[in-house]
């Protein structure tokens, strides 16, 4: 029996890696190209004005910077061949589970360089940033998640990004009456920057867990794909 379970993992180890350069190839490198690109060029800005920036206008810079990069992130799931690589013998999880692991690592890359691109003078504190551009970048990757999940759009990602500007310009106009204590976007040196970061952590961590709710492929459509196949 366990000899039986081990030569299982062993296959699906193979199939999982022999998976990795097809979808390296169907990544959508224009769109997340853009974005980096984008994200490093706003994060850039305060060492390009001529006598910097103050630290207001470089934590904004940066926000802009996580937007951008979130937005190219929602294009992650965009699959022209997803009619095809469906009925492989990999589950859906498993498919877009490698897709994140082959970008995320860039991503984090793109933001550590943005970070490093503001001057440490005017830089605002890291680790409140990181949890905002996190949760935003999950937000968009969970986006794409419901849009393949409830549509057969081989490229989701373009409505997906429209949906999230959308939706982030609707929470910024119901957000703007709201005390400061309820306020998600905080100048660094506010007192309830801390506070607010812990309300991104709570965010960030209610997403993901919408994320992993979503990523499954429905039993439904499951089954009948079963069904359709004997």
């Amino acid at each position: 029996m366990r000899e039986v379970v081990v030569r299982e993992v062993e296959e699906k180890g193979r199939a999982v890696l022999a998976l990795v350069p097809p979808v390296w190839r169907s990544l959508p490198r224009r769109p997340l190209g853009t974005a980096a690109g984008v994200g490093l060029a706003l994060a850039a800005v305060p060492r390009l004005v001529p006598g910097g920036t103050g630290a207001a206008p470089a934590l904004l810079l940066l926000r802009s910077a996580a937007v951008a990069f979130a937005l190219g992130l929602a294009f992650l799931l965009d699959d022209p061949a997803r009619n095809v690589t469906a009925a492989v013998p990999i589950r859906r999880v498993v498919r877009t589970g490698l897709r994140t692991a082959l970008v995320v690592p860039l991503a984090a890359l793109c933001w550590t360089a943005a970070l490093l691109l503001v001057p440490g003078s005017v830089r605002p504190p890291a680790g409140g940033l990181t949890v905002e551009a996190a949760t935003l970048g999950v937000l968009a990757l969970t986006g794409a998640v419901a849009a393949v999940r409830f549509a057969e759009e081989p490229r989701p990602g373009a409505a997906v990004a429209r949906t999230s500007v959308a939706g982030a310009g609707l929470v910024a106009l119901l957000a703007a009456p709201l005390p400061e204590r309820w306020a998600l976007f905080v100048a660094a040196d506010s007192p309830g920057w801390a506070v607010a970061h812990q309300r991104w952590a709570v965010l960030l961590a209610l997403t993901l867990a919408a994320g992993a709710v979503l990523l499954p492929e429905p039993l439904r459509r499951h089954r009948l794909r079963v069904l359709g196949h004997r």
